[in-house]
């Protein structure tokens, strides 16, 4: 799974954080920062949750491109 942020949209409302907490945190500034290690803990689900709480639409979930 792949997951990007788009830190020129993020507006740090933090929803991503109290949806899944295992995956996002927040910086200083309070932006949105993935947790280092969370996308091996963390689910699809979770992430998917995480991205349709944004209120501006800053994180994109996607599949890992397979190798051919």
């Amino acid at each position: 799974m792949l997951i990007g942020i788009d830190h020129n949209t993020c507006i740090g409302s933090g929803q991503c954080v109290l949806t899944a907490p295992d995956l996002f945190t927040q910086d200083d500034d309070g932006y949105s920062r993935l947790v280092p290690g969370g996308t091996e803990v963390a689910t699809r689900r979770q992430a998917t949750e995480a991205a349709l709480a944004c209120p501006v639409r800053a994180i994109a979930v996607a599949d890992e491109p397979s190798a051919n």
